[in-house]
């Protein structure tokens, strides 16, 4: 051995360096499934180099501050900026193209709304509830979310156990509600925070060991979990609609093989279409079947192509006063751990023409009362969700802001199971990266700035709470011919007014969720 280290010290170093160079430069010569490995070795590596770390070069150094997918570095900046409750101000004007098709100008009044004496508002500014109550007439427990800012579905499995945790943790705090995702009610999903159930073909978390739901199972679920205060069945969603979802097999551990009752290590495909139910009238009776076992309110989530199945649920809705209680609509660009490309880029409407297609539906039949409208997709920006609002919408999920918010920065590398962040991955060294206390205090302070400048916007319209604003409210850039429509004129309808009488009523609802009145009886105790 001494011999042997004696011979392998007398040379310099740059020798080895040489030796291993050669070595790769006899491997790639003889190289056939890598052209430019072959035809350039050794500097043929540098290009899947700079090709691996191509989005981070563009990120952060090539791509300037508007122009890059799916959020520009303008917009992460300022969530950052809002969850370390740092200046997420801007100086010196906009540096937006203004003329852009599809901007959003909101129309402000010469007198904005004032803040009276004794107003929720003046001891909690970001104070905004759901205006409407779901289930409200119609259901044994209904729920008035005590947020119109919430967690878009992402389960346990998708995203890291701590990322989970922080997300929900930081909702108790913002007294918002944490959809599940279709994975199933995770301990991570279960510190406190008012959950949304939501399933989708696979029925994790509510199926038997062949895969179909159980209703016993789902029952059982919520008596032993009375924070879970809705139910959602997903019907498809924006990013991948008419295709089942998917968790690779390295990401199903023993935990979340338990949680979901699959097999651990093997690839978990959600089926195509539900076994439940095959059509819009088995649907009805699905839902009213849940809503009457368990008592709660029950939702659907879909995104939006053809109409025909929409035109036949608003007539059963109108006819039997049956059917969902409130519906999320899901758009084209909402994101999702992993989707083909075809999928996300091609398959169904966007947000803004999906939701003004299905709510003109229920507008004529005089319905839009009757359902509570959530809006997704990429709507956790201010005057995204003023845009929302102003079209009808009652309440928005965020599910990518909210993983930014707690740390995401885009790589996109969620369909890996290395993201750098430990947010969606189940890397344990990866995962531990994540500081639960300190990143659901950033969640929190996302929230409620984002919930906070909705309203000061809503102020200067004029109007106490989003739900006011109305698709006369809001003007968007026609591009071309540099002139501005009001929605009213580009979607062709005008907003039903949404009953609200004061956000003083919204506080002392008896049905209201989250924590705020707890929090204010501690304040006034202390």
């Amino acid at each position: 051995m001494t011999e042997i280290l004696d011979f392998l010290t007398q040379w310099p170093w740059w020798v080895y360096l040489l030796v291993v160079l050669f070595a790769i430069f006899i491997r790639d010569i003889f190289n056939k499934e890598h052209t430019i490995k072959h035809n350039f070795p050794i500097v043929g590596h540098l290009r899947y180099l700079l090709e691996s770390i191509g989005p981070e070069l563009r990120q952060y150094i090539v791509a300037n501050n508007r122009e890059e997918l799916p959020f520009n570095r303008r917009q992460r900046s300022w969530i950052y900026a809002s969850a370390k409750s740092e200046n997420n101000y801007q100086g010196f004007g906009t540096d937006q193209d203004q003329n852009e098709p599809g901007f959003v100008f909101v129309n402000p009044t010469m007198i904005p709304y004032s803040i009276p004496e004794n107003h929720p508002n003046r001891t909690d500014n970001n104070f905004c509830p759901c205006a409407k109550i779901i289930g409200e007439g119609r259901r044994k427990k209904p729920f008035r979310p005590a947020s119109i800012v919430n967690i878009s579905a992402m389960s346990f499995g998708s995203l890291s156990a701590r990322a989970v945790s922080a997300l929900n943790l930081g909702a108790i705090k913002a007294n918002c509600y944490h959809n599940t995702g279709e994975g199933g009610l995770s301990p991570y999903h279960s510190h406190g925070a008012d959950v949304v159930f939501h399933f989708g073909t696979g029925y994790f978390g509510a199926r038997d060991d062949q895969g179909n739901f159980s209703m016993p199972k789902l029952v059982e679920l919520v008596e032993q979990n009375p924070f879970i205060k809705a139910i959602e069945v997903k019907l498809s969603q924006g990013a991948k609609p008419g295709k089942g979802g998917v968790l690779p097999g390295k990401k199903i551990t023993a935990e979340i093989a338990a949680i979901r009752n699959v097999p651990k290590g093997q690839d978990v495909l959600s089926p195509t279409n539900h076994t439940a139910f095959s059509n819009i009238s088995q649907l009805v009776d699905f839902i009213e079947d849940i809503a009457d076992k368990t008592g709660l309110p029950v939702g659907i989530k879909s995104a939006v192509g053809r109409l025909e199945l929409w035109r036949e649920l608003v007539q059963i809705i109108k006819t039997t006063n049956r059917g969902p209680d409130f519906i999320t609509i899901d758009g084209g660009e909402g994101g999702t751990g992993a989707a083909p490309p075809s999928f996300s880029d091609h398959v169904s409407l966007p947000f803004t023409y999906a939701f003004a297609k299905v709510y003109k539906l229920f507008l004529s039949e005089g319905l839009s009362s009757r359902i509570v409208f959530c809006a997704s997709g990429k709507l956790g920006l201010p005057a995204h969700a003023l845009k929302a609002f102003a079209m009808g919408a009652d309440m928005i999920n965020v599910a990518r802001e909210s993983m930014m918010a707690i740390g995401c920065i885009q790589a996109q590398r969620c369909h890996t199971n290395m993201c750098p962040t430990g947010v969606a991955t189940q890397n344990k060294w990866l995962e531990s990266g994540i500081n639960v206390p300190i990143k659901s205090e950033r969640f929190y302070n996302y929230v409620k700035t984002l919930r906070k400048e909705v309203l000061e916007i809503t102020h200067s319209a004029g109007y106490e709470h989003p739900c006011q604003m109305t698709t006369r409210d809001v003007d968007i850039s026609m591009g071309d011919n540099n002139h501005t429509k009001m929605l009213q004129e580009a979607y062709g309808y005008q907003k039903a007014p949404v009953q609200f009488d004061s956000m003083q009523a919204l506080a002392d609802c008896k049905y209201l969720g989250g924590a705020y009145k707890k929090q204010q009886e501690s304040a006034a105790t202390a």
